[in-house]
């Protein structure tokens, strides 16, 4: 939907100049699309959606590319950063949830878990049989997380978690169980099979990558959230759709996050 950057309104008039007026606050500017940002071709950013939605990299495009590598890794950070930015706008869960965190990285030399080198740390929350949102945290702490679980999940909802003590206070939020583990396993018939399962769909659809940089790996988690949310979906038209609708002044905020 076309929104005034200005207040946000989405009431405009059209000008004869091509460029939109605010019905409230009478700014004027120029709509602009993702789509129509990219100056590659139709045809060609068809293809190449095409195969982004197969799960291909750049490096594997290198014979018989459509565009150059560069122009190429732009484009798909532009998709990325159009799924990161519609993921954001998902309601916060209800019912029975389950929250978990967890690192991506490669192997490192030194500290290993939370403490270790050059790892991002991940919160996440699964909806039971449903959807997930995760997001990338500063650190491995209570306040981080129960302020994530506070914005992206609804009073009164029932919370599956771990042992880590940060979750104690869940109880004053809703319903928690707690699941306990004996050699990797849940003890009983609770689990957190549904966050965990996740990770693991994570850190496999981005091992072909060959590692992300630091600065975009918002939108690489983004995607996997994206992919995984519309898991029952044709994602192309979804795509094509997403970046026709979406102004590009929108996901520039987005596009690089150091942390």
């Amino acid at each position: 939907m076309k929104k005034c950057p200005g207040c946000g309104y989405s009431r405009l008039y059209q000008l004869a100049d091509g460029r939109h007026k605010c019905k409230r606050c009478g700014h004027r500017f120029r709509w602009r699309s993702v789509w129509s940002a990219s100056r590659l071709s139709d045809a060609t950013k068809h293809e190449l959606l095409r195969r982004f939605v197969w799960g291909v990299p750049v490096y594997r495009q290198r014979f018989g590319a459509l565009a150059s590598a560069p122009a190429i890794e732009r484009f798909y950070r532009l998709v990325r950063a159009c799924m990161a930015w519609a993921e954001e706008f998902r309601e916060p869960f209800a019912g029975a949830v389950e929250c978990d965190e967890t690192t991506f990285g490669g192997a490192r030399h030194g500290k290993r878990g939370w403490g270790a080198a050059g790892k991002v740390i991940v919160f996440g929350i699964v909806k039971r049989n449903g959807q997930v949102k995760a997001m990338p945290i500063a650190a491995h702490s209570r306040a981080e997380v129960m302020r994530h679980i506070q914005a992206h999940t609804r009073e009164g909802a029932l919370y599956y978690t771990d042992e880590w003590q940060a979750y104690a206070t869940l109880k004053l939020r809703g319903e928690h169980v707690v699941i306990r583990k004996e050699k990797g396993k849940p003890v009983g018939r609770d689990h957190i099979n549904g966050i965990e399962g996740f990770w693991s769909y994570a850190k496999n659809w981005l091992y072909p990558y060959r590692g992300v940089p630091r600065k975009y790996f918002h939108l690489y988690l983004g995607e996997v959230c994206y992919r995984f949310n519309h898991r029952t979906d044709d994602l192309k038209p979804l795509l094509v759709k997403l970046l026709k609708t979406t102004s590009i002044q929108d996901i520039s905020p987005k596009l690089v996050q150091i942390r």
